[in-house]
């Protein structure tokens, strides 16, 4: 069942009810001001840090769900109705939420008035605009009120919802224009000299900034008092809950459209420069920026700037092939939300509250690897930051705080496989820019610039770190967990409410993982050729070396006769192996080792993908092991946690199946891979929304497992590695285009729907490649001749990369 389509030449979703299983949300803003947006105007606004500078308030796990945002109350008459439904839920005449790269519009009628609501963030001001068109579409003149709402959050979300004995006391607004214009103050005459701004060009009938004067005692955003009565009270909120609502009445002509444009802002002032008389808010930097948003005129043109953005950024890797459905995802909607992870990492979403979680270093890195194409001078300054974050001995904080950019003591360290995800990151972006300058660089450890060393010496110390971090069957030590924050093998918790991810030893003696293992082997061989390749051959081979007994000791200790271990215990016993009652065979050894080459050549990995299809396999995707868990199992820690089928006890997780896609095209099976990428893959699955629950237009991190009660049904939309892993398989493994140190290499691994072949158009540094792939063979994999501007190449699939050259003609022919 669908809920709506897509509208691929407009690059947007179009939800055609707003009754969806789930809100179904965008994201607007791509640099320091951010919003969430549901299909019934839900959400909540921040400036960099959802935490710290968030401006709305927004309640999560409320009912009914998806209160807090945005709304615009029509009061015609005795009828009261919204324009995206929510809050006031009234039936309407017609509705559509149309998400697009950037911007979400709202088109909806009742009664003979039409509405059209605009909502995005422009591309350099920290703000959300939302333009509202209303239009009367009846026979005979109507007059009519539009009550704006938002209520403001008092910046810290997470002081804003547990503080009450302060914060009921210290809100504070000012107001001008008559109402036109509020400004949210809260704080700002102690340590802050940062403000929100809430505005409309056009004159203002009333306005309210409490809350319980616009709502009335006992009431909720459904029914608020002031749009019931028709007439805001024009009060001053002093302490309790701040809030923005103006009145507008209007009276139109058949056939007349009235505008409005509202604007909510964040401004920032020199502490010297706070106020203009006694407790009188500098308004400069507000009047600046409301400015710019007078009229229909400057919004259109902020919104043009906005989607030619997007269009230039878009157009950076295309495809055009027999499978529509592939095309949508890569050409739009995967790199959309590649740009969202790594603008958010996993902070801020209708699943992340933005409170617990600051930017992930593990996620941070792997976001990079979708991400880097697109804006690599972005890529360049976030690799900074998280390599600014790492300590001496190679290991690093897990989470660090975008405002700061400092680590988050709270959760630490001591996961293991963060050290390796630097190289991947940092290997991506030189591989995609050619810019070696970043390895010279001077970052510090732990933010500390006296102790900063050149940025390839931080890739050195994450490798040696698990070098130096081995158990006794020579495979890394998995420290608190490894990429799955769920196995923790030095936890031993037996008592509820302890994190799993940060009580007991961070370290233990022998609790190995072999995932890390195929990780080494991978981000190893990375690291050396980059060794290589700024002329360091002795660290070249010395790093070889170690992935050379790294793969040795996955083939001996990390295999089980069919598949791989996933790890030891801090008993020494296996994880994920036939001799376990539960937990027998798990995803994320499979995947990554033979991506990473492992036991390719000795026919183990074909074993090991040959039990993920026969053991793991559903028709919703790779489960994450099999059996699941039924017990409670302290030497594993949060996994076994888990009802079997959910998240990582049994469950799909999204991120991984791509691991396993990649897999299968390393050793030659493109039906195999594609066949994989399509059963996670929102718009091959869009069909079964009521099933799926969660948006059709992007990735989630999770979806249940065949041992759940309601398999097949997703959680965690939007803030996942999967959407970076994802462009990564269908891009670099599945089309097979991959940056290299020394050009761009084409090697696809197909499957037989692809047909006869297709083209793709991918820019790299300076050069456009126009790249068409001839498949008239109809082999899974292969590359029999590269054409590049006339020229032909043999025993390769890398074209030569030519400083200067703008343009190149690439021919590939399969066979």
């Amino acid at each position: 069942m669908k809920f709506g389509y897509f509208d691929d030449p407009s690059k947007e979703y179009v939800i055609t009810t707003p009754k969806t299983p789930l809100p179904w949300i965008n994201y607007l803003g791509s640099n320091s001001f951010f919003s969430l947006i549901s299909n019934t105007c839900g959400g909540y606004s921040f400036y960099k840090d959802a935490k710290l500078l968030r401006l709305t308030r927004y309640r999560y796990n409320n009912i009914p769900n998806d209160e807090g945002g945005r709304y615009y109350y029509i009061k015609d008459g005795d009828s009261v109705w919204n324009p995206a439904w929510q809050p006031v839920r009234a039936e309407l005449d017609s509705y559509e939420c149309r998400h697009g790269m950037g911007y979400t519009r709202f088109k909806a009628s009742k009664n003979g008035l039409s509405t059209d609501l605009l909502a995005f963030v422009p591309l350099n001001d920290a703000c959300e605009v939302n333009q509202l068109k209303v239009t009367n579409d009846s026979n005979e003149e109507k007059t009519f009120s539009v009550f704006s709402y938002i209520e403001f959050c008092l910046w810290n979300a997470m002081d804003d919802m547990t503080n009450f004995q302060r914060n009921l006391n210290t809100g504070e607004v000012e107001v001008e224009d008559d109402g036109a214009t509020i400004y949210h103050k809260t704080e700002y005459r102690e340590r802050r000299n940062h403000y929100a701004v809430r505005a409309v060009n056009v004159p203002v009938d009333g306005f309210d900034t409490s809350r319980d004067e616009f709502l009335g005692a006992y009431r909720g955003p459904s029914e608020p008092q002031v749009v019931e009565e028709g007439k805001a009270h024009n009060s001053v909120a002093s302490g309790w809950f701040p809030i923005a609502s103006q009145q507008i009445n209007v009276t139109l002509k058949p056939g007349e459209t009235k505008s409005m444009i509202f604007v909510l802002g964040y401004c920032e002032n020199p502490v010297d420069k706070k106020f203009v008389a006694p407790n009188v808010i500098n308004k400069e930097p507000a009047l600046k920026l409301l400015e710019k948003y007078k009229t229909d005129e400057q919004v259109d043109a902020a919104m043009a700037e906005l989607k030619n953005n997007w269009e230039e950024l878009l157009s950076k890797f295309t495809v055009k092939s027999p499978e529509e459905k592939l095309d949508r995802m890569v050409n739009i909607w995967n790199q959309y939300q590649c740009m969202v992870t790594f603008n958010m990492s996993r902070s801020a979403s209708y699943y992340e509250s933005g409170i617990g979680r600051g930017m992930g270093f593990r996620d941070s890195c792997q976001d990079l690897l979708g991400f880097v194409h697109l804006i690599p001078e972005r890529a360049r300054e976030r690799i900074i930051d998280i390599a600014s974050t790492q300590f001496e001995d190679g290991s690093a904080y897990h989470q660090y705080q975008p405002l700061t950019k400092k680590g988050n003591a709270d959760i630490g360290s001591g996961f293991n496989d963060d050290p390796l995800w630097l190289i991947a990151g940092t290997s991506a972006y030189v591989r995609e820019t050619g810019d070696t300058s970043i390895l010279e660089e001077m970052v510090p450890f732990d933010n500390d610039e006296s102790k900063a060393i050149p940025l390839m010496g931080h890739l050195k110390r994450s490798f040696d770190y698990i070098v130096n971090h081995k158990g006794p069957n020579k495979l890394p030590l998995i420290g608190r967990a490894d990429w799955n924050d769920c196995l923790n093998l030095n936890c031993f918790s037996e008592q509820p409410g302890e994190s799993f991810q940060t009580f007991g030893p961070s370290e233990g003696p022998v609790a190995e993982s072999v995932f890390i293992g195929g990780m080494f082997v991978k981000y190893g061989n990375e690291y050396a050729d980059l060794c290589e390749f700024t002329g360091d051959h002795n660290e070249a081979d010395y790093a070889r070396k170690e992935v050379e007994d790294m793969t040795a000791a996955l083939l001996d200790k990390g295999w089980d006769g069919e598949w791989f271990v996933r790890a030891y215990d801090a008993n020494g016993n296996k994880v994920g192996s036939k001799e376990c009652e539960e937990g027998q065979i798990y995803i994320e050894p499979q995947g990554f080792c033979v991506l990473a080459g492992v036991g390719v050549e000795s026919g183990q990995a074909e074993a090991a993908l040959n039990s993920v299809k026969e053991k793991l396999d559903s028709k919703y995707g790779i489960v994450l092991l099999q059996p699941p868990y039924t017990k409670y199992h302290v030497e594993l820690g949060e996994i076994s946690s888990y009802p079997p089928g959910y998240k990582e006890n049994a469950g799909i997780f999204c991120h991984n199946n791509p691991w396993v896609s990649c897999a299968e095209t390393v050793i030659g099976r493109g039906n195999r891979a594609f066949e994989i990428y399509k059963k996670t893959c929102p718009a091959y699955i869009e069909d079964i929304s009521e099933v799926h629950c969660t948006e059709p237009y992007v990735y989630s991190q999770m979806i249940a497992g065949k041992d759940a009660k309601f398999f097949g049904q997703a959680k965690n939309s939007w803030l996942t590695g999967t959407a970076a892993w994802t462009f990564v398989n269908v891009s670099q493994y599945i089309l097979g285009v991959v940056p290299t140190l020394k050009g761009l290499s084409v090697d696809p691994c197909i499957p037989t729907e692809m047909g006869d072949g297709f083209t793709m158009v991918r820019k790299f540094r300076e050069g456009t490649y126009n790249i068409t792939v001839d498949n008239t063979a109809h082999v899974e994999k292969g590359v029999k001749k590269l054409i590049v501007n006339g020229k032909e190449y043999e025993n390769t699939t890398v074209i030569p990369y030519e400083k200067g050259v703008t343009n190149y003609d690439v021919k590939i022919v399969m066979g």
